[in-house]
């Protein structure tokens, strides 16, 4: 019998299914009204970076024009690598979400007749390897997942298998309770969240400036108060942008979460 997981240990492998199960869960919990899809996206950054070994992941969903956008990033620098896809229309994620089909790059140095700006990007970065992944429904393809190694090897079949259960889920609460024929719906979702990720960069600002936070840490932070609480996200970067919300209160949520200051106040 070949071991699906070579060379972890019989308890590793549990602890890993077991955090696999927390993180389909989580993405479950959305196909309920009212559900945050803001959190519904970081939630699918966080489960694939916790559960596959990538070194970074990026999202891109389309706009109400039908273009893509980048939506969450699991760091800053994939934000950027993800914008400079878009600027130079080229990479791994564009040409995913145009075939609505999986895309490995075992290695990403091997593509610079294909993707030459994107190439070089990348390699400053240090990621050797990429595994690109559409968020689709039947005929309905909406963006695309980047799952980025900056050591070998690249991903197994068996994780990239995972990465696209994954994405299937967080596209079918995206699109839940939507008819794939009434698109403007859907359009309509998707631009709110680009607009909710704008208050939510914003609070982040705000929020690192206060304590000196990296952006990294002042998202945690904003994650773990509003969880707490049981709040959206974006409803506390709205308070936090407006000044309705104490942000050492915030800071405080974020330290007990390991998540710590860079400088005192």
């Amino acid at each position: 019998m070949t071991e699906l997981y070579p060379g972890r240990s019989d308890q590793s492998d549990a602890r890993r299914n077991a955090m696999l199960a927390q993180k389909f869960v989580a993405l479950a919990d959305t196909l309920v009204a009212d559900f945050d899809i803001v959190e519904l996206m970081d939630t699918l950054i966080e489960a694939c970076v916790d559960l596959l070994g990538v070194s970074a992941a990026g999202l891109l969903l389309t706009d109400g024009r039908g273009e893509l956008q980048v939506v969450a990033c699991s760091s800053d620098e994939t934000w950027l690598l993800e914008l400079f896809q878009l600027q130079t229309d080229e990479g791994p994620c564009l040409d995913c979400v145009r075939a609505s089909e999986p895309l490995t790059v075992e290695a990403i140095a091997s593509q610079a007749t294909r993707w030459p700006r994107f190439v070089e990007a990348a390699a400053a970065i240090g990621y050797l390897s990429v595994q690109a992944v559409p968020l689709r429904l039947r005929d309905e393809t909406i963006g695309g997942l980047n799952l980025f190694r900056s050591s070998a090897p690249p991903l197994s079949l068996d994780d990239q298998r995972i990465a696209q259960a994954l994405a299937d889920v967080a596209t079918i609460g995206i699109l839940q309770q939507r008819s794939l024929h009434r698109a403007s719906l859907v359009a309509e979702q998707l631009q709110s969240a680009l607009n909710s990720r704008v208050v939510i960069e914003q609070a982040k600002g705000v929020l690192a400036e206060y304590a000196g936070l990296d952006m990294a840490d002042a998202f945690s932070a904003l994650r773990w108060y509003a969880r707490d609480r049981n709040r959206k996200v974006v409803d506390l970067a709205e308070d936090v942008v407006t000044g309705r919300v104490d942000l050492a209160v915030i800071v405080r949520a974020g330290e007990s979460h390991d998540v710590s200051p860079r400088r005192p106040r």
